[in-house]
């Protein structure tokens, strides 16, 4: 069995940070886009599947026929979530959000759904995130301790609901209390459940002062792979990644599953994917390779 490459929604529609403008593409535009550029899947942001109405039953059903159709494999639905909130009715919503992600997935038939740690959104910049080595100050009168638990506690929750839908949720190190792998660790171990792995992603350790150190800490449990690519230079930071070095590290692990291309350049995405799709394939070997 060889990687299989997916291609996140979020490469195609940056939200108005790239030059592609915030005009999306509708989700089918996006499916065909992976099959013109030989991508085996697609990951899915939440709000992409809103912006194209994709989240009704039938429209889900649609659009799983679509994919079908054109063999391409729905692999995540990113929740979108942020369970790090001060009270019990915002904690609630929160969850909603991941339950509702994790119903969309299995209509679709995706096997993951991205779960994120949190957070408090105490941070004025990225760069300050950056200098607080990739996260936050808690609330005033709050502690770190304290929304770890709220974490762990939402994530225990979800993880059953998501293993009785044949769902996986999938922690991804995404600043906040997932900046750094202690932390993102720190939550999976806590919620101590099968039916949550973690989802790496390459550029979110650029502030690290070993990133491969940091990203190996995933590789026991790790479900999918982020393989951020910056053609044009980074809109916000450009993490330099030896993808070569990591495809190396992986191949000893016997890692077998999707490498997920985010595009986060400068360059318009229609030559920053393909790019990035021929970086991958370059250092993971894989068929078609220049």
């Amino acid at each position: 069995m060889t990687i299989k490459i997916a291609i996140s929604s979020y490469s195609f529609h940056r939200f108005g940070g790239g030059p592609e403008g915030n005009g999306p593409l509708t989700v089918e535009q996006m499916i065909d886009k992976c099959v013109e550029y030989g991508a085996d899947g697609i990951e899915f942001l939440i709000e992409h599947l809103r912006m194209s109405e994709k989240t009704s039953p039938r429209a889900l059903h649609e659009l799983r026929q679509y994919l079908g159709m054109r063999g391409i494999t729905a692999v995540t639905v990113a929740a979108s979530h942020n369970p790090v909130q001060v009270t019990e009715e915002a904690r609630t919503a929160e969850f909603d959000k991941l339950i509702e992600a994790i119903d969309i997935a299995a209509a679709l038939g995706a096997p993951f759904v991205r779960a994120l740690g949190g957070r408090w959104n105490t941070a004025d910049s990225f760069a300050d995130l950056l200098a607080n080595d990739g996260g936050e100050p808690p609330a005033e009168g709050y502690t770190l301790d304290q929304s770890y638990e709220w974490v762990i506690q939402a994530l225990k929750a979800g993880a059953y609901y998501a293993g009785a839908k044949g769902v996986t949720l999938v922690l991804e190190n995404h600043w906040g209390l997932t900046g750094t792998a202690e932390g993102t660790a720190r939550i999976h171990d806590g919620v101590d459940s099968p039916w949550l792995k973690y989802v790496l992603d390459t550029g979110n350790f650029v502030h690290r002062p070993d990133q491969y150190a940091e990203m190996a800490r995933f590789f026991p449990d790790l479900a999918v792979l982020h393989a951020k690519v910056y053609k044009g230079g980074g809109l916000l930071v450009t993490a330099d990644i030896d993808y070569e070095r990591l495809a190396g590290m992986l191949a000893e692990t016997g890692y077998n599953g999707y490498v997920s291309i985010e595009f986060e350049g400068k360059a318009h995405p229609s030559e920053g994917i393909p790019d990035g799709i021929a970086t991958i394939r370059r250092a993971f070997g894989l068929p078609g390779a220049a």
